[in-house]
C-alpha cells in the first residue's frame, strides 16, 4: 500500500478533489505503490475505469488529436506567410511535448488527480478556488467545443445532401448521434472508437491532398473567387495589409491544434500503468509532427491565398470535396464523444460524489449518467445555434481557456516540482526552467493581446451579417 503520513488532526480532502490527506508525502516508489492501490481499488468495483493499456491510450490520443482543426492550418499559413507559419506551428509542438511531459511528472507526484480541476487544485497549492474556477472553464471549453462538433457534423451533412434539409435537423440529427456514441462510461471502450476517427481523418486528409494536387485550380478564397487574387502563389511572410487580428489569430489557431492537455489528466487517470503515458504521448508527437505540418504546407503550396479553413473548402471540383469531406463526419462525432466524456464525468462525479452507484451498474447511476450526457450535448446544440460564428468562438477558447490549460498551468506545475530543490542545479535543468518561464510568458500572451484579438474578430462579425439563431441557412462548403 501508499506510504502515507497523515497528522492525527488531518482533514481529508473532498472526493472529488482526491481522496488523500494534505500532509500526504510522496517519492517516486509512494507514488507506484499509491497507483497500484487506486488500481486495486477500482477493479472491485463493477464499472473498472483504470482499465487503460498505452496502446489504447495512444490511440484515444490520436482520436482526440487526428481531427479537421489540421484541415485550417493552410489557412493559417496564408495569413501568416512559410516563416512564420512553421516557426509558430514548430514552437507550439516542442512547447506541447515539453509541457505534457511536466503535467505528466506532476500527475505522478499527485497519483489521485482524475481531471484538470484536480490538477489545478493541486498546482495552485490545494485551492479550492482554483479547483471550482478549472471547472467552471472545463465545462466552458468543452461543451462549446462539442457545440462546434454539433455544428460542423450539420456541415457535412449539409455538403453531402446539397442542403437537402433545414440546417437544424442536420444539427439534431448529430446531437443524436452523439449522445448515443457517447453512453460508454470507460474511456477504453471510447478508445476502440478512436482508431476509426483517427482512420477516416487520415483518409479525407489523403483525399484532400490528391485532389489538390490533381486539380487545375482552387474553387476560391476568402478574397474571392479565383482567379480574382490572381494566380495561385506562396509567400514567405504575411501579405502586405494583412492586419495584426488577423495574424493572432492565425497563431490561436496553431495553438488550438496543439493543445488537448486539458483532456490527459482524465486519460492518465483512466490508464492502469499511468507511468506509461509517455509512450502514449510519443506515438501522439510522432503522429501530430508529420499531420500538424507536411499537410498543411502541400495544401497552402496548391492553394496559396485561396486557403479557407478547413481547406475542403477552396477544392475546385465538387465532387472531390464531397468525397473528401465525406469521411470527416466520423471524427467530427468521436471527437465530440471524447470531450463529452470528460465533462459527463466531472459533472458526475460532484453529483453521485462516492455512492455506489458512481462505479456500480444500478439504474439510478446508469439513469443520472444518461441525464447529464443529454444535458451537455442539447447545450452544446443551442450553443451551435444562436452563435453565429463558431470559427470566431474557437478563437476566443484558445485565447481565454489554452492559454491557462496549454501554458500557464504547467508553468506553476514546474514551478512546484522544483520549488525548493533548485532551479538552475544543472544544465539541462536550467534550459527546463527557462523553457517554462517562456511557457508562462506565452500563456500571459495568448490571455492578454490573444484575447483582445479574437475579441475584435468576434465584434467584426457581429457588425456585419450573421447567422440567425436556429436558422436553416445552408452551411455546405
Amino acid at each position: 500500500m501508499a506510504t502515507t503520513v497523515f497528522a492525527a488532526d488531518d482533514k481529508h480532502v473532498d472526493a472529488h478533489v482526491g481522496e488523500t490527506s494534505d500532509n500526504e508525502v510522496y517519492d517516486g516508489a509512494s507514488s507506484v505503490d499509491t497507483i497500484t492501490a487506486l488500481v486495486a481499488e477500482d477493479h472491485k468495483h463493477d464499472i473498472k475505469l483504470r482499465t487503460m493499456s498505452w496502446q489504447k491510450a495512444a490511440w484515444l490520443l490520436a482520436g482526440d488529436q487526428v481531427c479537421l482543426a489540421i484541415m485550417a492550418q493552410s489557412w493559417s499559413l496564408s495569413v501568416l506567410g512559410w516563416v512564420p507559419g512553421i516557426i509558430t506551428m514548430l514552437v507550439a509542438g516542442a512547447l506541447f511535448w515539453i509541457t505534457s511531459l511536466t503535467m505528466h511528472k506532476f500527475i505522478m507526484k499527485h497519483p489521485q488527480i482524475k481531471d484538470i480541476c484536480d490538477f489545478g487544485y493541486y498546482a495552485f497549492g490545494r485551492s479550492r478556488i482554483a479547483y471550482e474556477f478549472t471547472g467552471v472553464m472545463l465545462l466552458a471549453n468543452n461543451i462549446l467545443l462539442i457545440g462546434f462538433h454539433v455544428l460542423t457534423g450539420a456541415k457535412v451533412l449539409n455538403t453531402l445532401s446539397d442542403h437537402s434539409m433545414c440546417t437544424v435537423i442536420f444539427s439534431v440529427i448529430a446531437m443524436i448521434m452523439g449522445i448515443v456514441m457517447s453512453l460508454p462510461r470507460t474511456l477504453r471502450h471510447v478508445s476502440f472508437m478512436s482508431m476509426f476517427s483517427a482512420a477516416a481523418m487520415a483518409i479525407a486528409i489523403l483525399l484532400f491532398l490528391v485532389f489538390v494536387g490533381i486539380e487545375d485550380a482552387p474553387l476560391y478564397g476568402y478574397g474571392g473567387d479565383y482567379p480574382t487574387l490572381g494566380p495561385v502563389r506562396t509567400y514567405a511572410f504575411p501579405l502586405p495589409g494583412t492586419t495584426w487580428v488577423a495574424c493572432m489569430n492565425a497563431v490561436l489557431n496553431i495553438t488550438f491544434l496543439w493543445v488537448p492537455q486539458i483532456l490527459f489528466p482524465t486519460f492518465i487517470s483512466e490508464m492502469e500503468r499511468p507511468q506509461d503515458f509517455p509512450k502514449a504521448l510519443a506515438v501522439l508527437a510522432a503522429i501530430s509532427g508529420i499531420l500538424f505540418i507536411v499537410p498543411p504546407a502541400i495544401g497552402f503550396r496548391y492553394l496559396g491565398q485561396y486557403s479557407t479553413a478547413p481547406a475542403f473548402g477552396s477544392l475546385g471540383v465538387v465532387v472531390y470535396k464531397k468525397a473528401s469531406f465525406a469521411f470527416v463526419i466520423v471524427p467530427t462525432l468521436v471527437i465530440g464523444v471524447i470531450y463529452a466524456n470528460v465533462s459527463a464525468k466531472f459533472v458526475y462525479g460532484r453529483i453521485m460524489g462516492k455512492s455506489r452507484h458512481a462505479h456500480s451498474n444500478t439504474v439510478l447511476g446508469w439513469g443520472v449518467w444518461g441525464a447529464v450526457m443529454v444535458a451537455i450535448w442539447v447545450i452544446a446544440f443551442v450553443f451551435a445555434e444562436i452563435i453565429p460564428s463558431m470559427g470566431d468562438f474557437l478563437s476566443l477558447l484558445g485565447a481565454a481557456f489554452d492559454s491557462f490549460f496549454g501554458f500557464i498551468f504547467f508553468a506553476v506545475a514546474y514551478w512546484q516540482l522544483f520549488r525548493g530543490k533548485g532551479f538552475f542545479t544543472s544544465s539541462f535543468r536550467s534550459l527546463m526552467t527557462v523553457v517554462h518561464i517562456f511557457v508562462m510568458i506565452c500563456g500571459l500572451f495568448l490571455l492578454g493581446p490573444g484575447l483582445y484579438a479574437a475579441v475584435e474578430a468576434i465584434m467584426a462579425d457581429y457588425a456585419g451579417a450573421t447567422r440567425p439563431a436556429f436558422s436553416c441557412k445552408n452551411l455546405s462548403l
